[in-house]
């Protein structure tokens, strides 16, 4: 059972894990440099972990641009999956954006991942377009999707 989750900003020090976390999760993850680089030279960048029991367990990238927030990429680790922890920590990271000045938030998503659409539908996300073969890992489309955060 799962006492309780935190959310903090993501630190150098985390980097390591989260590529773990990204390695677990995506056919072509990110590597520590480019996450590095999301810290420290993306001036648009924030990254949200969550820890469970001082362990972290997932995070979210969230780029705020003006008024627009987009979701670079979201991950749990695969043992602490469906039981609300990626809802918990979406809900954090919608927050931030709103409280950085995103007034809607977008995101890319599988058109065969129906399961994080449908977390993503709960909370208000609504399907926006196609961008056809946006995955290099087998061309597959992303579909586009968008909430208003005001």
């Amino acid at each position: 059972m799962i006492s309780s989750v935190a959310f903090r900003k993501m630190k150098e020090e985390d980097l390591d894990q989260i590529v773990e976390i990204e390695k677990l999760s995506f056919p072509t993850p990110w590597t520590y440099d480019a996450f590095y680089n999301e810290l420290y030279s993306n001036q648009f960048a924030n990254y949200i972990v969550a820890e469970v029991d001082e362990k972290i367990i997932g995070y979210c990238g969230l780029w705020v641009v003006i008024d627009e927030g987009h979701i670079t990429n979201i991950a749990i680790l695969p043992d602490y999956r469906g039981v609300g922890l990626g809802e918990k920590l979406l809900r954090a990271v919608m927050e931030t954006a709103k409280n950085l000045g995103a007034d809607t938030l977008t995101l890319e998503v599988r058109v065969s991942n129906h399961v994080a659409m449908g977390l993503y539908r709960k909370l208000g996300f609504q399907d926006g377009g196609i961008r056809k073969s946006y995955y290099t890992d087998n061309f597959e489309d992303a579909l586009v999707m968008w909430v208003n955060l005001k």
